[in-house]
């Protein structure tokens, strides 16, 4: 029988090995369950439902971890080919957090709408999201900012990289997921992107001070008119390739005098 060597108990000022060590003194540091399945996640929505109303809804089991960000209850599951984890860390807002992996429709609001089918409700379940005009991004729940230490693109970086191909970043291109993109991207990016744009727009039109912006790029696109829908994919194209050259166009204006932006009538 192999004879046990004792080893000591751990040093009185050892964090434990599960919490963020702000000294370090504990040399280990303890990865849970949850971070080695998940990683990487893309944040989707936030659902104003119980995550144990979730899972009795589609008879999951609920586990129970940690991370960071202190206890989590977790289920990971698939629907319709896109790999959901759904979550409910200690301290967050009330609700269901819902991520996402490989697989399945690229486009986020299509992965919202299978989940929110096969939960039984609509689309006035999500409390914010990643997506989409009107998206609120102030207030998102602390886990969302997993992994934000990493080296992030610039804003003209992004912007360039968009511009040559738009289908990386929400998949089928059409004029509306660009918009609902690019607003998303305004808003998480604190209006860095489209700041001032409505107003040259509409500046540039002579009027529509009152419109929204895309609405405004569609006057300008389609100067006969709007074309009836459902669009095809070219004129999709047309419309998405327009709304980037009235962009690109704006950041050039803006190039000559920077601080020099249309003032909101």
């Amino acid at each position: 029988m192999t004879e046990m060597i004792e080893i000591p108990d751990a040093e009185g000022d050892w964090e434990p090995a599960t919490e963020l060590q702000a000294s370090g003194r504990n040399p280990a540091r303890q990865a849970s369950m949850f971070q080695s399945a998940t990683w990487p996640l893309s944040s989707l929505a936030l659902l104003s439902v119980d995550l144990e109303a979730v899972a009795r809804r589609l008879k999951l089991t609920l586990e129970t971890s940690w991370d960071g960000h202190g206890s989590v209850r977790a289920a990971f599951f698939v629907l319709d080919g896109t790999d959901f984890v759904v979550t409910h860390h200690e301290g967050d807002t009330p609700g269901t957090h819902v991520w996402t992996r490989k697989g399945g429709p690229v486009d986020p609001a299509a992965r919202a709408g299978g989940l929110l089918a096969a939960l039984g409700v609509g689309p006035e379940a999500v409390s914010y999201s990643t997506w989409g005009a009107g998206t609120d991004l102030s207030h998102v729940p602390a886990a969302w900012g997993r992994g934000r230490g990493k080296p992030t693109l610039s804003h003209q970086d992004l912007w360039a990289s968009f511009k040559t191909r738009p289908g990386m970043f929400f998949g089928r291109v059409t004029f509306t997921a660009a918009v609902a993109f690019l607003n998303g991207y305004d808003i998480a990016s604190d209006r860095a992107l489209l700041h001032g744009f409505q107003e040259w727009l509409a500046a540039k039109l002579g009027y529509g001070w009152n419109l929204v912006y895309w609405a405004l790029a569609e006057k300008l696109i389609f100067p006969d008119g709007r074309p009836e829908e459902p669009w095809s994919p070219e004129t999709e194209q047309h419309a998405v390739a327009g709304l980037i050259g009235l962009i690109d166009e704006y950041f050039d204006n803006l190039a000559g005098d920077p601080e020099e932006r249309p003032e909101t009538v």
